[in-house]
């Protein structure tokens, strides 16, 4: 069987001019980085004569560690619907560096089913993480060089919450002490590091609508509080025209193409067990103006990235689903039913239905919180057997959602045309579309609707650190924003072990911490890290370059 970059390498994408073209993208709009990547201009939006296409949310259940397959359903289902007529575009988050060299891997899709060129979206790309990163630590100096210079801001040192980053899995930057080595090489404190997707930058360049609209953002964001309690904002530092100068070119969307030429607008990376887990606005804009049908996903389980989705991405833009693609492989419900992770590859009726209740809550959360049409896109693996995948299929129909097998990484586009029949017929359907909370609520009480209403728990438990910090907030006249649990990908609860559908647990929250140029309040529960560690065996000890510099092992 050969690997994602194998089949990668074996097709030959078109240039990226003619993708543009055949969108209707004027070439003094796209801005080359080699002859198969490049940025387009913001201005494409506004110039489109339409703004109507559908717009398709995939989403998933609660995944295994190695993921559901997620990105490549998305990716086969856009090159589906072209196969069935349909002109559609793909929109994704880009990769991060974190998991590509720690336990997931590559995240351009796989198989048949990825975008390219693999190896380039899976590195540097285009080097919008690099900048990201870049304005993050300009800030970070920013600050510390502003309290060496005399601080006239009045900033106390002890509550400095700008925490530098990094585009790299490191367990051992999460708590540092800076400044060491006397006067000149700065104030002694307390500091960290964040990886770059968890960063507050990140979410929000992939949040802003144009130039103007993120350097507003950039400069509301809250750097560090005085001894007086009172917030520091970029602006303050008069930090945002640097900020938005090295973010410029990085707000622009980046245009690719799957593997059967369908375009693909790759762009913005937040993680969705820590940040809001969405593609950029601008992306999914433009590939809303240029296609029909605008396929895009959101991270890891329904609880998280369409959670998120909903009720951050949806409120701040208008944007509203036609329809949801849910998806769930047999390996994972068998995971949700107690099989260890070694015997997942056998056949085992038993433990699927016993997993199967974690299907459930997701389709119910789906159609009757978000109130979205739904359809569950069963993501077949070479280790399936024909008992099992009939056996979900009938258990959807008695969950009154229709079920369609999928099998694009395997075949592609070809793989996916009942899933994309079906995404057809449902973004026809009408749905009674809701947020899960009114913005003006209380911290707590909103954080109590998505435990209760989405994860289906008993309690919400906040600690007084925590309670201080909401009174803070409200204080500064920003309790009105909406909540980003940061919280396990592995489980409806805040324990990764508790399995399938848990009822009656409680969730902590540890601290909270506002991203006023996001425009959000982020909720940290359980042992949430926002600097993720490697694994025992990281992927990047697979991953290496021949002598003709061609990159093998990238998965």
């Amino acid at each position: 069987m050969k690997s994602d970059i194998e089949i990668s390498h074996a097709t030959i994408l078109k240039p990226v001019l003619e993708i543009a073209r055949e969108l209707g993208i004027a070439e003094e709009q796209v801005s080359l980085y080699g002859n198969y990547k490049a940025k387009i201009d913001l201005g494409v939006i506004d110039q489109s004569m339409r703004q109507d296409g559908k717009l398709v949310l995939v989403t998933a259940i609660t995944p295994t560690s190695a993921g559901e397959g997620k990105t490549t359903v998305t990716v086969g289902l856009a090159d589906a619907l072209r196969k069935i007529g349909k002109k559609s575009v793909v929109a994704l988050r880009e990769p991060s560096l974190g998991p590509i060299f720690g336990m997931k891997g590559g995240a351009a899709g796989g198989g048949h089913a990825q975008v390219g060129p693999m190896e380039d979206i899976n590195l540097h790309f285009t080097g919008d993480l690099h900048a990201t990163a870049a304005a993050n630590n300009l800030l970070a100096a920013l600050v510390d060089n502003h309290i060496f210079q005399g601080n006239a801001l009045n900033i106390d040192p002890r509550r400095i919450v700008w925490r530098r980053c990094l585009d790299m899995n490191d367990r051992q930057l999460r708590f540092i002490v800076s400044g060491l080595g006397g006067r000149v090489n700065g104030v002694p404190r307390e500091d960290g590091f964040d990886i770059t997707v968890a960063s507050d930058i990140m979410a929000v360049l992939c949040l802003s609508s144009g130039i103007q609209d993120l350097k507003t953002r950039l400069s509301r964001m809250i750097v560090a509080y005085t001894y007086d309690g009172l917030p520091v904002t970029a602006g303050d530092l008069k930090a945002q025209g640097a900020l938005t100068a090295l973010l410029r070119d990085a707000l622009k969307p980046n245009l690719v193409q799957t593997l059967e030429h369908t375009p693909a607008f790759v762009h913005g990376g937040p993680f969705a067990n820590i940040a809001h887990g969405c593609n950029s606005l601008v992306a999914t804009r433009m590939a809303l103006a240029l296609g029909d049908y605008a396929i895009t996903e959101a991270g890891f389980g329904a609880d998280l990235g369409a959670e998120k989705f909903i009720n951050i991405k949806c409120r701040m833009s208008g944007l509203r689903p036609s329809a949801v693609v849910l998806v769930a492989t047999v390996r994972a419900l068998k995971h949700h039913g107690g099989v260890k992770k070694e015997n997942l590859s056998q056949e085992n009726l038993d433990a699927l239905e016993k997993g199967l209740p974690n299907l459930q809550r997701h389709v119910e959360n789906v159609t009757r919180v978000y109130g979205l049409p739904c359809v569950v896109a069963i993501n077949r693996f070479h280790t399936d057997t024909e008992a099992e995948l009939g056996f979900i299929a009938d258990q959807c129909q008695q969950l009154g959602v229709k079920a369609a097998l999928v099998d694009v990484w395997a075949k592609g586009g070809e793989g996916g045309t009942d899933l994309a029949r079906e995404v057809v017929k449902l973004c026809e359907s009408s749905g009674q579309f809701a947020f899960t909370y009114d913005p003006a609520q209380s911290i707590v009480d909103k954080i109590d609707a998505v435990v209760k209403r989405i994860y289906r728990g008993a309690n919400v438990v906040v600690t007084v650190d925590a309670m201080k910090q909401a009174a803070q907030i409200a204080e500064m006249g920003l309790e009105q924003l909406p909540i980003c649990m940061a919280k396990t990908q592995y489980s409806f609860s805040e324990d990764p072990k508790l399995l399938g559908a848990p009822q009656g647990f409680t969730v902590t929250v540890s601290s909270l911490r506002v991203s006023a140029g996001a425009g959000f309040i982020v909720a940290l529960t359980g042992d949430i890290m926002t600097m993720p560690g490697l694994p025992k065996v990281p992927s990047a000890e697979k991953i290496d370059v021949d002598e003709q510099g061609n990159i093998t092992g990238l998965f």
